[in-house]
């Protein structure tokens, strides 16, 4: 086997979520495989993660984007196709979580994780795919969640849009695969990060999940490097409309 199939040199990947955990790791994992980023954060000034794909040799631009403000997710895109003349790879890796009782949960919550995780993500797959039908190529990543098997508890805004873009997947998916656009999606497992700390401090629950996690412990942002260059790579050029998941075996349990 070759490994040029795994080669993304001359690609152009638009990450969000990039400035820390998966998304991060998934950002570094594709330079390391030979792409150029554009990096969509909120941030222009938190350049730690631009400065590192740099010293890797690889071009890298950040793009200003508040996924809270649609004109801004809007003008995304383009931004990234004005400045790289191209666009081959896109990685929606952004999402938030907000916990509270079905009963209790504030509408305005409601609105933000409905917002960030789904309505951003079609918005910028919609976009990603008025370059990408034309070329006839792209490789269009996810993420969804074990939430969108499951439902949770005290999560329903979190279910409903990992839900969704399980459904969202599959639905480009169906359109685009003619015009050899993959468009997948990464369903992580608990991962130690910044939006888990609480259930990871939660010694009972903590224990709770590392009890049903075959693996026997939780995963790590890198876990996801691999995954993510099959993914964006010609590897994958059969690959469509698939949920993959990366859960220390979580789901075939």
């Amino acid at each position: 086997m070759s490994y040029d199939l795994f080669n993304l040199e001359g690609k152009v990947a638009a990450v969000t979520g990039c400035t820390r955990g998966i998304g991060r790791s998934v950002a570094i994992a594709l330079a390391e495989a030979g792409a150029d980023l554009a990096l969509l954060q909120r941030n222009p000034d938190k350049t730690d993660l631009k400065e590192e794909i740099e010293r890797l040799g690889r071009k890298c631009e950040i793009i200003p984007c508040d996924l809270n403000k649609q004109e801004e997710v809007e003008h995304a895109i383009p931004d990234v196709v004005e400045r790289f003349s191209q666009i081959d790879i896109l990685v929606n890796a952004a999402g938030i979580q907000r916990r509270s009782p079905a009963v209790d949960f504030p509408q305005s919550d409601w609105d933000d994780v409905l917002n960030i995780n789904l309505k951003t993500t079609w918005i910028l797959c919609q976009q990603a795919g008025r370059y990408m039908v034309p070329q006839k190529s792209g490789k269009i990543i996810n993420f969804a969640s074990l939430l969108s098997y499951q439902g949770g508890i005290n999560v329903p805004a979190y279910a409903a849009s990992k839900g969704g873009v399980s459904q969202l997947t599959k639905a480009l998916s169906n359109e685009w695969a003619q015009h050899h656009i993959n468009v997948n999606t990464i369903v992580p497992g608990y991962i130690a990060t910044e939006m888990n700390t609480a259930l990871i401090n939660d010694d009972n629950r903590n224990q709770q999940i590392l009890d049903r996690i075959p693996a026997g412990d939780w995963g790590k942002p890198d876990d996801f490097k691999g995954t993510a260059v099959f993914l964006a790579s010609e590897a994958s050029n059969y690959v469509h409309g698939h949920q993959l998941a990366v859960d220390g075996g979580w789901l075939g349990r």
